[in-house]
């Protein structure tokens, strides 16, 4: 009886030293996300930048070429997104438009549109949230998103705090704060390429923030996808916006 016992009250000091751990986790997450909060200009602002739109110098480099055009881009929220990229690929101009709009989504290229479907929508759909994200902070703060610290990093010569992301979809990336100021400067995920090109782990470094529309926004946006680098934006404009035409995440033509 007496080891019996003394078994219990093991495994109930193990039961709580867990339970103590991952409070403190989940405490230490909310004070990075409280402190990005607080650095990209206060839960007010950010609370009415949930439409938001922006647009950007965009530079994509395939095979060691740099393929130079533009883009734009419509948030409202995490789960309406529209992107229109046009711009000259390996010669030959292109313009592509991707649209989700909740369970939703269309994509046009070439003059064809076609609704997305299956992988495609949900990629389109992860897009949507990892574009939104780093910009709005406040949906890390749903339950919908499951957050735990990870180790600090170094993003260029300065300490990152950061977390590690379970989105809805189940799918998880890392995203990390400047440890100084509270900034988003750093986010890694998979993400599908273009066509039949597969997945890739991309790192997308956020910088040149600037003070725009009540917030503080990231103005240049630098990727790399498996350690090449793949793209460059630089924001040209960006906008909180009152109001978002429902038809700008569903009609492409």
């Amino acid at each position: 009886m007496l080891k019996w016992c003394v078994l219990a009250a093991a495994g109930a000091l193990v039961l709580g030293l867990a339970g103590s751990v991952r409070a403190d986790d989940a405490a230490d997450a909310k004070a990075i996300v409280d402190k990005a909060v607080k650095a990209m200009g206060g839960e007010e602002a950010l609370a009415k930048a949930r439409m938001v739109s922006w647009k950007s110098k965009t530079t994509i480099s395939f095979n060691g070429n740099d393929n130079v055009g533009a883009t734009a881009v419509v948030l409202d929220g995490v789960d309406h997104y529209r992107q229109d990229v046009t711009g000259s690929f390996n010669g030959n101009d292109f313009h592509l438009t991707v649209a989700v709009s909740g369970d939703k989504g269309v994509r046009k290229f070439g003059g064809n549109s076609a609704p997305l479907e299956g992988d495609a929508l949900a990629e389109q759909k992860r897009t949507a949230y990892l574009t939104a994200i780093p910009v709005m902070i406040l949906p890390l703060r749903d339950k919908a998103f499951k957050l735990a610290p990870i180790a600090e990093v170094k993003v260029g010569d300065k300490p990152a705090a950061g977390l590690n992301v379970t989105a809805p979809d189940k799918k998880e990336f890392k995203i990390y704060f400047d440890k100084e100021s509270g900034l988003p400067v750093r986010m890694i995920g998979t993400v599908r390429g273009f066509g039949n090109q597969g997945e890739f782990m991309q790192t997308m470094d956020f910088s040149e923030y600037k003070d725009t529309g009540g917030i503080k926004k990231a103005m240049k946006l630098v990727a790399k996808r498996e350690e090449t680098p793949y793209l460059t934006q630089e924001i040209t404009e960006f906008k909180v916006l009152d109001k978002v035409d429902p038809k700008t995440f569903t009609d492409v033509d």
